[in-house]
């Protein structure tokens, strides 16, 4: 049995531009992590390589864009706290935060993020990242 506190855990980029501090993993079953993206910033569009998402908004807003890999539909989901949604295998996806706040997001990664430079696959995206905005 393990505990993990969120000030302990290490602050590192992810892929696609947040900022993610990885939370606690159970061994070849899932992770989880915090994501932040800060107000006005956009992701780099991305999809996985071998694993898939659930992610619940506790904090922000913002906006999600998914396109299947099976038959290339896509959507916009509207993020805001209270708010779960899949990223299942191989969907292409980016979000990008609302103007007044970071949005914040738990995830759960099954099986478990692998940490390799192939697992997360450039895609192209509706929006220009921007991971930044402030430095503009």
């Amino acid at each position: 049995m393990d505990t993990w506190q969120l000030t302990d855990a290490p602050v590192v980029e992810a892929p696609d531009g947040s900022t993610v501090r990885p939370l606690g993993v159970l061994p070849d079953a899932a992770s989880m992590a915090r994501f932040e993206l800060p107000p006005g910033a956009v992701s780099r569009a991305v999809s996985h390589a071998t694993v898939q998402e659930l992610w619940h908004v506790v904090g922000g807003s913002g906006e999600l864009w998914r396109r299947r890999a099976a038959d290339g539909h896509s959507e916009i989901t509207v993020l805001r706290p209270g708010v779960t949604v899949s990223i299942p295998l191989g969907t292409a996806f980016q979000f990008r935060a609302g103007p007044d706040a970071a949005l914040l997001i738990v995830a759960a990664t099954m099986p478990p993020w692998p940490d390799t430079p192939d697992e997360a696959r450039p895609e192209p995206g509706p929006w220009s990242p921007s991971t930044h905005p402030e430095s503009r």
